[in-house]
């Protein structure tokens, strides 16, 4: 499944960067599980796809977001699910400083298309 699963997670990883680029909550929340769990820019563990759109709908309203993945890596885990990390860099127009974060998403097959059903942002930087 190595080359489906990268092109699942491809394609994806673009849904999600245009979703991103336009601050589209609806579109963002469309690529998750109903069931996911999502921990984003801040503390708060958000959950399912109307938590998703909330957090995407409280994002200050950036004139040009942008975000690149890069050092993508993805594995099946099972038949209905695939493990996928990254790197992503997000570029605000200089409205705040670049920011870059390790990403993780668990995706899994739910009713007949793949969503994210665990979506985990973390420092780049060390924390210990």
């Amino acid at each position: 499944m190595g080359n489906e699963a990268d092109a699942i997670v491809s394609a994806i990883i673009a849904k999600w960067c245009a979703g991103f680029a336009s601050l589209d909550a609806a579109a963002l929340a469309s690529l998750y599980s109903k069931d996911a769990f999502f921990f984003g820019s801040n503390p708060k563990l958000y959950r399912g796809r109307d938590g998703v759109a909330v957090y995407f709908n409280d994002l200050p309203r950036w004139r040009a977001p942008s975000a690149v993945f890069s050092e993508v890596r993805v594995a099946p885990a099972g038949p209905d699910i695939l493990n996928m990390a990254a790197i992503i860099s997000f570029d605000l127009a200089g409205e705040r400083p670049p920011l870059e974060v390790k990403m993780s998403w668990v995706i899994i097959r739910e009713d007949g298309d793949w969503k994210i059903a665990n979506h985990h942002a973390s420092s780049l930087e060390p924390l210990i």
